[in-house]
């Protein structure tokens, strides 16, 4: 119980103040990712006369290990966040200091309201998530490193979802907590199948990686109908953030469907060849 109250009453207390906030400035933000670009290629110009991959030993596997635990920790920080926030906010009724109400339900999981600040559970998730992403732009050196190559939607969902992330904090937009919850779930999946992978003894279901990420875009643009309804009914908080957010998320989707045509179809056609 004490550990519980001090874990509330500390990412209860958590707010995030432009410019102030570690990583919350837009100087700090297109840094990263300039030099996110930079090192990559200047890897690759290093490495082009090299005939063998750099030896990692055991940090693709660990680096793995990581993501999938630190995805798994995330996910139920939010699930947790949700839950007893939505607790919290029915007890508290139609308190100005909360953005949910017993009127309003589980709505609040579709439209912030539009003065909502980025503050408490939910933010504070949100802000390790987008810390972490800066931790994932090491998924890129390993692949740099064991000569593998770069495609297109790697290197721009890698560049540019750190921006997605910032523009949640920063307009506190709205569906941002079921965007968590289910990036954070397919990444458990997914970054266990890449550490099996790189212990050796990767999963028959490398398709159902791929699938998922497809279906929870689709997802997105779902939840995305009743948003909309309600941003025009009422105003919900970070709509401009949000077109951002429906745009990236549409180019991640038309790239990962060309990737799952070039990535199966293919293979389905060298097995019925072989036939």
């Amino acid at each position: 119980m004490e550990f519980r109250a001090s874990y509330h009453g500390f990412v209860d207390s958590f707010e995030w103040h432009f410019g102030e906030t570690g990583g919350s400035s837009l100087p700090f933000l297109a840094t990263s990712i300039v030099g996110y670009l930079t090192v990559i290629f200047t890897l690759q110009l290093l490495l082009r006369q090299r005939k063998t991959a750099v030896p990692l030993g055991n940090l693709p596997a660990i680096h793995n290990l990581i993501l999938c635990l630190g995805s798994l920790i995330m996910f139920l920080g939010a699930l947790e966040a949700t839950i007893s926030s939505q607790l919290l906010w029915l007890r508290q009724g139609s308190s100005k200091s909360t953005y949910l109400t017993a009127e309003t339900g589980y709505r609040w999981l579709l439209c912030f309201p539009e003065d909502t600040l980025p503050r408490g559970r939910i933010f504070f998730w949100s802000y390790i998530y987008y810390l972490s992403k800066f931790y994932e732009l090491l998924d890129t050196v390993i692949l740099v490193l064991k000569k593998k190559p770069l495609s297109f939607l790697h290197v721009y969902h890698h560049s540019l979802v750190v921006v997605m992330c910032w523009l949640w904090l920063q307009y506190s937009q709205s569906l941002q907590t079921i965007g968590l919850l289910t990036n954070t779930g397919i990444h458990v999946i997914m970054y266990w199948y890449y550490f099996m992978h790189s212990i050796g003894h990767p999963p028959p279901w490398r398709k159902f990686v791929t699938n998922g990420q497809i279906v929870q875009f689709l997802f997105s643009f779902t939840v995305s109908i009743p948003f909309v309804y309600l941003h025009v009914k009422e105003s919900c908080a970070g709509f401009y953030a949000w077109l951002y957010n429906a745009s990236f998320n549409f180019t991640l989707l038309l790239l990962f469907f060309n990737f799952h045509r070039r990535q199966y179809s293919s293979r389905t056609k060298v097995a019925k060849n072989a036939d």
